[in-house]
């Protein structure tokens, strides 16, 4: 039965991670509702894993470019790295100063309230903020400033609720950013902070934690590899032909749904 329910939830986090809909509120609501004990969050971090080794394969031979290109003096690849470490360097020290106190607010409340203003937000971004329509990314166009700001913007997901890939994307919007162009350096930026979240989590906690052991952590990142595929290629075409706006009116839903349930007792 855990490692059903690993599947479950790695399937949960692999379709929402790269949306701006929060994959750790999702996963943090779906486990207080099939009571699945996972009392470090170690399940929680670790799985994104395999949402990342998603972004890797899918985006393997640009990624090698952009490797080849570092070592032979490619300039537009070392611009590339360059802005891709600035953009990561804030969410990796908030992350690691604030790792204790952000699981005392892993609470189902804390991700209704997040998805709610998160949601707002985007509505109103994508309503006043007019952002130069694009069809395919220009990662290259990305100044050293917008990926300062893009970094800043990425610590708000911190919060529960909040969303790496809604801060990051509505974030690269505001800093001036096409929204094509946003979402795919989002897709480049996880890499780093999820994968080291992942790995100190692995190193400081302890698997027993995780109901169902080694064996649900592998089930729920296979899961999740798997489901994220499918997230990226929709989520690339989607963006390049519309606006955010339909997941600002899914969080802002989700949130009153949770925020009642809370109410009632049946969430906690």
């Amino acid at each position: 039965m855990e490692i059903i329910q690993a599947i479950f939830l790695g399937i949960i986090e692999g379709l929402t991670e790269f949306l701006p809909i929060s994959s750790t509120g999702h996963l943090i609501v779906a486990q207080d509702a099939i009571n699945y004990y996972d009392a470090t969050k170690l399940f929680t971090v670790f799985i994104q894993i395999g949402a990342i080794a998603a972004v890797i394969w899918f985006y393997r031979r640009a990624l090698w470019q952009l490797v080849v290109g570092l070592v032979t003096g490619d300039k537009k690849a070392r611009r590339f790295w360059i802005i891709w470490v600035v953009a990561t360097i804030p969410a990796g020290i908030a992350g690691l100063a604030l790792d204790a106190q952000i699981e005392a607010y892993a609470l189902t409340t804390t991700v209704a309230i997040a998805l709610i203003i998160g949601g707002i937000i985007i509505w109103l971004v994508e309503t006043y903020h007019a952002v130069q329509p694009a069809k395919s990314a220009h990662l290259d166009t990305i100044t050293l400033k917008q990926a300062v700001q893009i970094g800043l913007y990425q610590t708000l997901a911190l919060i529960p609720g909040v969303s790496r890939s809604g801060a990051t994307i509505i974030g690269g919007m505001l800093s001036g950013v096409d929204r094509v162009t946003a979402t795919a350096f989002s897709f480049y930026l996880s890499i780093p902070v999820i994968v080291l979240a992942g790995l100190y989590k692995l190193a400081t906690g302890d698997t027993q934690s995780v109901e169902g052991g080694s064996a649900a952590l592998i089930a729920g990142t296979v899961a999740a590899f798997m489901s994220a595929l499918i997230v990226i290629k929709w989520l690339l075409r989607y963006v390049s032909g519309h606006d955010l706006k339909i997941f600002a009116y899914y969080r802002i839903i989700f949130g009153i749904l949770l925020l009642v349930l809370v109410g009632m007792g049946v969430l906690g």
